[in-house]
């Protein structure tokens, strides 16, 4: 009585494990296309559920008050587009008051992050959260309550001449037996008013 063998190609001996595993990934099944199809259908039919997602215009928006809030000409997009989604999906109404501030923004004359933190403030009590998770997922790293970046977190740029991130040793053997260099205490002042302090656990 005959038995049900698996066929294999002639050449099998003469590929390769990857160019094997690539053709095993080319070729597609008859639900493989099904499913592709539905999954189009779908989208097509429900694209009002996809209507949250950033746009350029919304990232863009978020970069230019992230730039005023840490005093900084340049930073990375492809972070800020990663923390912009993880802060509006934690909290959807993040996106207007983002819009909020850009518009404070540019009907003011902001030179400092200090000023338009205060003049946001005051103008609405509320935007005071949204500033916090904007300089929390710069700073931290954090949004979301997810990591989306570690070493090109603010925090560590501040004191990358003293003080390295964990995991990461960029001096040299038995670095950390040598006095590191001196910093200077910091000179300003808060620009919020006190929020609570919350215990995150470790």
């Amino acid at each position: 009585m005959a038995t049900d063998q698996r066929c294999f190609p002639a050449d099998i001996h003469l590929s390769t494990p990857n160019s094997a595993r690539l053709n095993r990934l080319m070729r597609m099944s008859r639900r493989d296309v099904l499913l592709a199809g539905m999954g189009a259908a779908l989208v097509s039919g429900t694209g009002n559920v996809f209507a949250a997602t950033p746009d350029d215009a919304d990232i863009a928006t978020f970069m230019t008050v992230s730039q005023r809030l840490t005093d900084r000409d340049t930073l990375d997009p492809r972070i800020g587009h990663a923390l912009f989604m993880g802060i509006v999906h934690a909290v959807p109404t993040r996106r207007d008051q983002v819009n909020q501030l850009h518009e404070l923004m540019t009907k003011n004359s902001f030179t400092s992050a200090r000023e338009l933190a205060r003049a946001a403030e005051q103008a609405d009590p509320g935007l005071k959260d949204a500033i916090h998770d904007i300089m929390t997922g710069w700073y931290r790293g954090l949004a979301d309550h997810k990591v989306v970046v570690y070493r090109s977190a603010l925090m560590f740029d501040i004191t990358k001449d003293a003080v390295y991130p964990k995991t990461y040793a960029s001096g040299g053997p038995f670095y950390w037996t040598k006095t590191p260099p001196e910093v200077a205490l910091p000179t300003g002042e808060p620009a919020l008013s006190p929020s609570t302090f919350v215990v995150e656990p470790t």
